[in-house]
C-alpha cells in the first residue's frame, strides 16, 4: 500500500506496508476444536498474536519500553522530555502504543545514543524512535517497521554571510557539516561532494555552533529538524532549501533488535493509524510548517 505523506517535497511517499502478524501456536489442538481445525487458505494470524498479554518484550512488568537520544530535539520531540507527548515523534510512539493496547503510563522511556541504536546486538528496548533513516546498511544487523515519516535534507546558512545557495552545486565549494552517523552526512558526502571534507559533530548542538562560530558555511540536517533551528534556535539563518538525499525516498522507521517479532505487530498499529488518519493528524500537528521549502536540484 502506497501512502501520502503532507509536507516537505511535493507528494513525498510515506510507505505503510501493512502485514500480518506471525501466528502463534497455543498448544496441541484436535478436531473438536472449531479455531483450531480452520485451516481455510488465506487465513490470517490468531486473533491474540498481538494481543499485549502476548508481546515479547523486554521488561517483565509488561512495560513497553521506548528507546531515543537526549537531548530529544525539537520538532520530533518537546522540552526534551519523551515522556510528554509532544512533538512529532513522542506521539506517533504513543499513538502506536495504544494502538497496541498499552496505556500511557505502561510507556518507559529509555536513552539510546542515536549512533548506539542501530549497533548490532541484544538491545534494552522493544523499539527506538529517533530520526533513523531506513538504510540496506542498517537493516544487516537491526530491524525496522514501516516508514512512518518521508524524510527530506534541508541546508542551514547564516543570512549575513551573502548569497544563499540556490542548487547543490552552488554548495561544493563551501565548508559543510552534520552530525556523525546520520544520513544527512551521508548526503554531503555522497551527493552534494564538497571541495573540502565536511566537519563532523558528535550532536545537532555542536553543529549549531559550529555554524555559530564561522568554523562552517552551513550545516545539513534533516527538514523539519532545519526549519525548527532556523525558526526559533539561531535568529539570523535561514533555509537554502531541501533535496533528497538518495534516488529512492528516506524514510524514518522504528529500529528493533535484528529478529524481533514485534516488528509486525508495530507495522499493524501503523497501518491502523494510517488507515484511520491519526498518523497524517500528527504530521499535520507537529511537521506543517515545514511545506514550502525551495527545493535545491
Amino acid at each position: 500500500m502506497r501512502l501520502r505523506g503532507s509536507l516537505a517535497v511535493a507528494a513525498l511517499p510515506l510507505l505503510l506496508a501493512s502485514v500480518a502478524c506471525a501466528p502463534e501456536s497455543d498448544g496441541d489442538t484436535t478436531a473438536t476444536d472449531p479455531a483450531a481445525s480452520d485451516t481455510s487458505a488465506g487465513s490470517s494470524a490468531p486473533a491474540d498474536a498481538c494481543a499485549k498479554e502476548s508481546l515479547p518484550l523486554v521488561a517483565s512488568d509488561g512495560m513497553l519500553t521506548i528507546g531515543t537520544d537526549s537531548p530529544a530535539y525539537e520538532p520530533w520531540f518537546v522540552d526534551n522530555d519523551p515522556k510528554n507527548g509532544k512533538g512529532f515523534e513522542s506521539a506517533v510512539a504513543y499513538a502506536v502504543a495504544e494502538q497496541m493496547g498499552f496505556s500511557a503510563d505502561e510507556v518507559m522511556w529509555v536513552k539510546v545514543p542515536f549512533n548506539n541504536s542501530y549497533a548490532p546486538g541484544p538491545k534494552k528496548f522493544d523499539f527506538d524512535i529517533n530520526q533513523i533513516s531506513i538504510t540496506p546498511k542498517r537493516q544487516e544487523v537491526v530491524d525496522f517497521s514501516d516508514g512512518y515519516y518521508s524524510a527530506a535534507q534541508a541546508v542551514i546558512v547564516l543570512k549575513k554571510d551573502g548569497a544563499t545557495p540556490t542548487s547543490l552545486a552552488d554548495l561544493e565549494g563551501l565548508k559543510l557539516g552534520a552530525q556523525t552517523g546520520t544520513t544527512s552526512l551521508s548526503a554531503i558526502r555522497d551527493q552534494i561532494q564538497p571541495d573540502s571534507d565536511p566537519l563532523v559533530f558528535q550532536n545537532t548542538n555542536a553543529a549549531k555552533q559550529a555554524l555559530l562560530n564561522g568554523q562552517v558555511d552551513a550545516i545539513v540536517a534533516d527538514l523539519p529538524t532545519a526549519f525548527y533551528i532556523t525558526a526559533v534556535e539561531i535568529p539570523g539563518s535561514t533555509l537554502a532549501g531541501q533535496f533528497q538525499a538518495t534516488g529512492e525516498q528516506e524514510e524514518f522507521g522504528m529500529l528493533f533488535e535484528k529478529g524481533n517479532p514485534l516488528v509486525t505487530c508495530v507495522n499493524e498499529a501503523l497501518a491502523a493509524l494510517e488507515s484511520d488518519g491519526t498518523l497524517a493528524g500528527i504530521e499535520q500537528q507537529w511537521l506543517s510548517d515545514t511545506v514550502g521549502v525551495p527545493v535545491l536540484e
